[in-house]
């Protein structure tokens, strides 16, 4: 039988400062609890009951032993840690208990945080990318043409939020190159990929609800003024925002990012970022199906942009998410 509201909709989610020791930007993806409060407040503002289960090893103990209280949903933004499926792991554990869950599901989740895995599917789907190289070993730099067309970028394959990278992810020769690699080789234990530097601006797209999805108003990042790099990921005191975003741009922008999103099969959330060439054509950088709901990122923003309150806007992602699912808002 299906429930019928109000709803209690848990809450599943990695804290800041909570992550095993390991590389310095090990929680960079975690929240602050003002986020966690964020999406109880949007919870209420909807007519539900939030209720705050904590991050998966407690939604897995808590499912063993039996004490998990009655869910109708769950909101997880959970990122889990150190391995290609850790953003999966609450979304397996939601469907093993019959519990259902907003957002993309566990495949999704997976196939979204292999960058690599990624772009080889929106590629494949007509959506513009620069093209890439996943490399593990560094002595495959010497073998392909590909790693001689400086500038050139690495990031570690499988994580989000600009773990590390950093000024010295921009490479311009085979020596910074060699020692870019081996460092992500290192220091994240996972393959590094090689993108072509693209020096051109920066946009996000936000997208809510998959049944249609709706692509939001167009975000440009500020980017470090030296490096070309997006300021949210180096820092800095110098910043541009070279982009002129056009109704030409938008539209296009809008389109690539919905047609990534149902590409991989996300649902009612997700953020898409671009990056766009030296001639201004934008290229699919990532999908990233848990965004941040911090009261400062893109949601945010957005929500201040509309004039509306943080709580409401919220809601209304949560209802059509409810509306999707067959399920009274």
């Amino acid at each position: 039988m299906a429930p019928t509201p109000p709803y209690r909709i848990g809450i599943v989610f990695d804290l800041l400062g909570t992550a095993p020791a390991g590389v310095q930007d090990a929680d960079a993806e975690y929240e602050p609890p003002e986020t966690v409060e964020a999406l109880a407040a949007a919870v209420r503002a909807a007519g539900h009951e939030p209720v705050e289960v904590g991050n998966p090893h407690a939604l897995l103990r808590a499912i063993a032993s039996g004490t998990l209280p009655r869910l109708d949903l769950v909101w997880n933004i959970a990122e889990g840690h150190g391995a290609r499926n850790r953003e999966a792991w609450a979304p397996v554990l939601l469907e093993m208990a019959g519990i259902p869950c907003l957002g993309a599901d566990a495949l999704s989740q997976s196939l979204s945080l292999d960058k690599a895995w990624t772009l080889d599917l929106v590629a494949a789907a007509g959506v513009a990318t620069a093209g890439h190289r996943s490399v593990a070993d560094p002595e495959a730099l010497v073998r392909d043409p590909f790693f001689r067309a400086f500038p050139l970028f690495v990031k570690p394959r499988w994580e989000g939020t600009a773990k590390g990278i950093g000024p010295h992810s921009r490479v311009e020769n085979p020596e910074a190159l060699r020692a870019a690699v081996a460092r992500i080789v290192r220091d994240y234990d996972q393959p590094a990929l090689v993108e072509p530097f693209l020096p051109g601006a920066e946009y996000t797209v936000t997208i809510v609800g998959h049944a249609p999805p709706e692509a939001l108003p167009v975000q440009q990042r500020a980017l470090e003024a030296a490096s070309g790099i997006g300021l949210h990921a180096v820092g800095g005191d110098r910043w541009t925002t070279p982009g002129i975003l056009d109704d030409g741009l938008t539209r296009a922008l809008r389109a690539e990012a919905v047609r990534a999103f149902e590409v991989l099969r996300c649902r009612d959330f997700a953020r898409v970022d671009f990056k766009c060439a030296s001639d201004g054509a934008p290229c699919f950088l990532e999908i990233n199906p848990l965004p941040t709901f911090a009261p400062d990122g893109s949601f945010a923003i957005l929500a201040e942009l509309a004039g509306r309150p943080y709580d409401e806007f919220l809601a209304d992602v949560l209802r059509r998410a409810l509306a999707a699912r067959g399920l009274d808002g």
